[in-house]
């Protein structure tokens, strides 16, 4: 999961000005910053957590730890619409099929035992906002990645069963690079992050290979990064870059999840 919130704080600086290039410093102690992606990432964390295993009730807790953690940061840079559904009292799907359905989903494949269950936590914690199709498929197609690359799959593998039940990834990095844009779409940006993923030869290639596309470079970046720190492991001294960043709240949900689901590489 770390990996996922390594990818929203270096590409927090590039959203807005993107950087097509893989050259540049991973932080910036000025510019770089956790937004929504990680604060919603942790908060599913959060919620698995507090279902003991028991995930009957994780679309009630999901709900009610997004809406406690996402009031806590209101200037992490959430969308207008989500926004919205925070705040209000009344938390009813809006049927978005944005990108922040593939961004939180990180810890749903980690903590599944099996495919089915990857699909089924992706399904509960997403719905509950983002219950268009496109963005039920986007979540559940990270979710499965991340438990491929937890269960030993080879890249290979990972992008045969991606493209025969998800998407068809008919381009390289190097094709789109000069012509692609902000689009805050599943359908149009979580391909394009598996195909960071796919063309890496470390986890820190992935990040950049995801940066360099431009786009909405922070949500990019920690899709490929949650699939890319479980397949290859998160170098300490990136890690340990990243959690400075972190309020203390949402370290300590971090730790806790990682002691229980995760062997730290």
């Amino acid at each position: 999961m770390i990996g996922a919130i390594i990818g929203d704080i270096v590409g927090s600086r590039f959203e807005i000005f993107n950087h097509k290039s893989k050259e540049f410093d991973l932080f910036n102690k000025f510019e770089c910053s956790f937004t929504d992606d990680s604060v919603m990432t942790l908060a599913v964390a959060k919620s698995l957590l507090d279902c003991k295993d028991n995930f009957e009730s994780l679309k009630e807790i999901t709900i009610k730890n997004m809406v406690e953690i996402g009031r806590k940061y209101p200037s992490c840079g959430f969308g207008e619409t989500f926004y919205k559904w925070i705040l209000t009292d009344k938390h009813e799907p809006y049927n978005s099929f944005g990108n922040g359905a593939a961004m939180r989903v990180s810890s749903c494949g980690i903590v599944a035992k099996n495919i089915e269950e990857a699909k089924d936590l992706s399904r509960k914690v997403t719905e509950i906002s983002h219950n268009h199709e496109e963005g039920i498929k986007g979540a559940e197609s990270v979710s499965v990645a991340i438990f491929l690359a937890k269960s030993g799959w080879s890249k290979e593998k990972i992008r045969e069963y991606i493209e025969s039940n998800y998407y068809k990834i008919d381009f390289t990095l190097d094709e789109i690079r000069e012509k692609y844009r902000f689009d805050v779409t599943c359908q149009e940006s979580v391909p394009q992050a598996f195909e960071a993923f796919f063309e890496s030869t470390s986890f820190e290639d992935a990040i950049r290979n995801a940066i360099s596309i431009g786009g909405d470079s922070d949500t990019i970046a920690a899709i490929t990064g949650g699939i890319a720190g479980t397949f290859y492991g998160v170098p300490n001294e990136i890690r340990e870059k990243a959690i400075e960043f972190l309020e203390e709240d949402l370290k300590e949900i971090l730790y806790k999840f990682e002691n229980k689901y995760e062997k730290i590489k």
